[in-house]
């Protein structure tokens, strides 16, 4: 049985949220396209609006939470990050199954009854015990941004721009970068999103290995 991970990310609040799957359609069209070459399934959503990911180990399941958190049409999320067995098939995530589908669903719940946006498990108790610490605290910080907060986070951290060339292409001043990146903390989820993920490939590599 293979091992991947496996993302669920799901639209809070959902029924009364107008748009949530068209939103949920161009979020997964552009995952698909961020992990080309890095996913065991496509990503798809559920009736529940649920949106499914099933990714190799190599790769880095944080991208799509920044990602979808800093877009300018965000819709607030809960989601869970679970590396385990999956098993053998074909198809979108929405058709897979094994253990590690069923960690991220009870993960989920767990999440719900925390009112947490963001939790992750490798299935290695040193590692789950300091991702249960820091991962919720990342989650909380970027659903707290406002939405020209995320318009330069995104900009910073998902483009990979410089202050000066952020401002260039907002038309402003650098200084108002600056400033925004600081009010929105920017460099602080940067070092808060690397440590999670160097905290979560340590412990699947103590899994999988």
């Amino acid at each position: 049985m293979p091992f991947g991970i496996v993302l669920f990310g799901d639209v809070v609040a959902s029924r009364a949220t107008r748009g949530a799957s068209n939103w949920l359609r161009t979020l997964r069209d552009e995952l698909d396209e961020v992990y080309r070459g890095e996913r065991v399934a496509g990503f798809e959503f559920t009736q529940g609006d649920e949106l499914q990911g099933l990714l190799l180990p190599s790769a880095d399941p944080l991208e799509a939470i920044v990602r979808a958190s800093l877009r300018a049409d965000r819709l607030p999320m809960r989601w869970v990050i679970v590396a385990g067995r999956v098993e053998q098939g074909t198809g979108p995530a929405t058709q897979r199954s094994g253990p590690a589908f069923l960690a991220a669903r009870e993960l989920a719940s767990t999440a719900r009854r925390q009112r947490d946006s963001l939790l992750m498990r490798t299935g290695n108790p040193d590692m789950d015990d300091l991702l249960e610490g820091v991962a919720p605290v990342l989650g909380r910080l970027l659903g707290e941004l406002t939405a020209r907060q995320r318009e330069v986070a995104r900009l910073l951290l998902v483009e990979g721009l410089t202050q000066a060339a952020a401002a260039t292409r907002l038309s402003v001043k650098a200084p108002t970068i600056s400033v925004a990146a600081e009010r929105a903390r920017v460099r602080d989820i940067g070092r808060l999103r690397n440590a999670t993920l160097k905290i979560f490939r340590m412990g699947v590599e103590r899994v999988a290995g």
